[in-house]
């Protein structure tokens, strides 16, 4: 009783107080899910999961003819192809198999009779993929609703969330939120592994686009299917070790919903721009099109097609022999945010002359957020010439410098990609103006006193230079 006032006292509930209930009451996630169905839709649980399934009666249908015998104008007859290999299909772990394989039926079935959408109908297709899938392996029937019942709580929250193109508020990240809940739910997991997982799930779909390429043969599978990978592998991986995810569901949902925004009109444009050269037409359709515009277009494209070979060219020139294809070890966990600022600050050390007194490093708003792990990097660099592979001076860098006296000023600079290193020592100051690369590359756009002997000191330390 006292969880079902809390519930109402709170509903609706956003995934983050879902779990904080199920946690505080020692509740299983999925009675949270359903008590509070109950107060909004006045039914009985027994009423609620019948009409659970009943959601799912018509993509279940659509995923048995993609299964059987069902053609997708982009994907083909690639179900039912893969039901006809004997014994497991792509992974030895059967329930995971059956799955993937499920979830690509219903993408073909959903070309044939359509799919009811949560978000979308890519998420549609994990959601009855995996309902199909726990049917197959004989799981009781009110287990069965109760998982899917989760699901359709945590789509609710995504259903709203996806204002306009993106996979990543659909069939990639609804579907890989939604599977690893479901996962940990169905393997007895916790709340607060159900939390991490949905958190570890989201992550990379973040930006995702998807819109713009499901006019294009094959590339949904890998989106779609992903969803059921990442959400399986999340949730196995937080159910069997202790890690720490620190950033609440709430948080996680909320940013992905707010880059989802941005990432239709920053992102998708470069996708359609590739990608539609390859959009698959209709022949009827296009007969209503003027000559004029499919010329017009067909233009575009050759462009295109040119532009993307000489892109691909440019990307092979600048390659070396493949044994020279690592760069030097980075501690830190990044070669972005810790590599390539410690690779200018040797720089910067290289040029000083005398004691130093001040190290002043300037980072962009991402690298100076990321402080906690570039900041031992570039002090190490600039203080002690030590190279991005030196883990011990790593770790005591910070308290090195602070016993020696230097003193350190730390700075946000809002130019994007920037990382400039200026030390002062008894005898000059000396400074490095670079932009991150990434893989402890960087741009050396100047230097004093001497921007040559600076480009002649990152040959020397083997730094890669970028344009």
């Amino acid at each position: 009783m006292a969880l079902r006032e809390a519930i109402k006292a709170k509903m609706p509930l956003t995934i983050g107080e879902m779990l904080a209930l199920a946690t505080e009451y020692s509740a299983r996630v999925v009675d949270v899910v359903l008590i509070e169905s109950e107060l909004r839709t006045g039914l009985s649980r027994e009423e609620i999961l019948t009409k659970v399934m009943d959601e799912y009666a018509h993509n279940l249908k659509a995923l048995d003819i993609g299964l059987k015998d069902g053609e997708s104008i982009l994907l083909g007859t690639v179900a039912s192809q893969l039901n006809q290999v004997k014994g497991t299909k792509c992974f030895k772990d059967t329930f995971l198999d059956n799955a993937l394989l499920y979830t690509l039926a219903a993408q073909v079935g959903n070309h044939c009779i359509g799919l009811r959408p949560c978000a979308g109908t890519g998420d549609s297709c994990p959601y009855a993929g995996f309902v199909k899938a726990m049917q197959t392996e004989g799981i009781d029937e009110v287990t069965i609703a109760e998982v899917a019942a989760l699901i359709l709580k945590i789509g609710s929250i995504f259903r709203v969330g996806k204002v306009s193109t993106g996979c990543n508020m659909e069939g990639f990240g609804a579907g890989a939120a939604c599977i690893s809940a479901a996962t940990v739910a169905l393997e007895g997991g916790t709340p607060e592994q159900m939390e991490k997982a949905m958190v570890l799930a989201i992550s990379p779909t973040i930006a995702n686009p998807c819109t713009p390429r499901v006019l294009v043969p094959a590339l949904c599978t890998t989106h779609v299917g992903g969803a059921i990978l990442i959400g399986m592998y999340s949730a196995r991986l937080c159910m069997l070790v202790d890690m720490t995810v620190n950033v609440p569901i709430d948080v996680m949902i909320a940013m992905a919903a707010e880059v989802h925004i941005v990432s239709a009109k920053a992102v998708v444009p470069t996708v359609v721009e590739f990608m539609e050269p390859f959009f698959k037409r209709k022949a009827n359709v296009e007969s209503l099109i003027s000559e004029e515009v499919k010329a017009a277009e067909n233009k575009q494209i050759e462009e295109t097609l040119q532009k993307a070979k000489e892109i691909a060219k440019k990307l092979a020139d600048g390659t070396k022999p493949i044994l020279q294809t690592y760069g030097d070890a980075v501690v830190g966990g990044s070669s972005q945010a810790v590599g390539s600022p410690t690779n200018a600050a040797r720089i910067a050390h290289e040029l000083a002359k005398g004691n130093i007194k001040k190290v002043t490093v300037e980072l962009y708003p991402e690298l100076f957020a990321r402080r906690a792990i570039n900041i031992p990097g570039v002090l190490m660099g600039a203080v002690f010439g030590a190279n991005t592979g030196d883990y011990e001076m790593y770790g005591k860098a910070v308290d090195k410098v602070k016993e020696m006296g230097i003193a350190v000023d730390i700075k946000e600079n809002k130019e994007y990609g920037i990382q400039k290193i200026t030390i002062e020592t008894d005898e000059m100051t000396c400074m490095v103006d670079t932009l991150n690369r990434g893989g402890g590359r960087l741009v050396l756009r100047d230097a004093s006193p001497s921007l040559a002997a600076a480009k002649e000191i990152a040959e020397k330390l083997g730094i890669v230079l970028a344009q």
